[in-house]
């Protein structure tokens, strides 16, 4: 496998088998949908640069020929990207800015950082990417394989979510955050165009609540586009080779929640 060219900003993941370098490159490559309205064309747009051209890429290094993904965090004043990694973009938004914009909210506390690490481990691998794992299986082998783990870890969350409010107890935590992005597309896509199917999100009533919660926490709700994830998903000609656009969006996330039961 030729070696992949990145960014002199991040090192290249290390990446297990082919299967798995498919997997993230799809989860992290923004794919143009056939139609965007106002509200979602900015999607391909920072700083006025149209990362689908890799303008941005580009202007941070000239010589760079690799895959253009997102997120990435752009500096307006030196005019690069200085970071193209969500993991570590989510930290540093948790608390390098503090001083900036007097948010000291702190989704990543100390005393539960062991944990957390985990959780997202287990998540990320399982869940996240475990969604990818599935859609772009090479065997059925290796799909059943991921299909297995994404259900069965999905099945723990359900529990765990029985039990208390959020992932890590009585408050939000990172680990909910990278959660919840997979939570808000899995019904509009990956249940049906990934081939994860056993059950929908609206299927476990912990999950689907918890979900509820998250997107109505305010701010968030005006980050989702679950019509742009029809849109955008299938325009995958490699899953959705006749390019044909689902007409319903069959999620409603506005739907009161039933969370605060667990309340401390």
């Amino acid at each position: 496998m030729a070696k992949e060219q990145v960014l002199r900003f991040k090192p290249a993941r290390r990446l297990e088998e082919v299967d798995d370098e498919h997997c993230e490159q799809m989860q992290e490559r923004e794919h143009r949908p056939r139609s965007c309205d106002d509200s979602t064309r900015r999607c391909d747009s920072q700083a006025g640069r149209d990362f689908r051209k890799g303008q941005a890429y580009t202007a941070t290094d000239k010589r760079y020929t690799g895959k253009v993904t997102v997120p990435t965090l752009w500096d307006k004043r030196s005019n690069r990207i200085v970071n193209n990694e969500s993991s570590e973009i989510i930290r540093m938004l948790n608390s390098e800015f503090n001083a900036i914009t007097g948010n000291t909210a702190d989704y990543y506390p100390a005393p539960v950082r062991a944990e957390i690490d985990r959780l997202n481990e287990r998540i990320y691998h399982n869940v996240n990417n475990g969604v990818y794992r599935c859609g772009f299986a090479k065997s059925q082998a290796a799909y059943e394989e991921a299909y297995d783990a994404l259900f069965a870890t999905l099945a723990e969350l359900e529990t765990r979510l029985s039990r208390q409010r959020y992932l890590l107890g009585h408050h939000l935590t990172e680990a909910d955050w990278r959660l919840f992005p997979t939570l808000v597309r899995f019904d509009v896509a990956y249940f049906s165009l990934f081939k994860c199917n056993e059950k929908r999100i609206a299927d476990y009533p912990n999950l689907s609540n918890y979900m509820r919660e998250l997107y109505q926490v305010p701010g968030v709700a005006a980050t989702v586009k679950p019509r742009y994830y029809v849109i955008n998903y299938y325009s995958i000609a490699k899953l959705n080779p006749t390019g044909i656009i689902p007409k319903g969006t069959p999620v409603d996330l506005g739907q009161p929640h039933d969370r605060a039961r667990l309340a401390a």
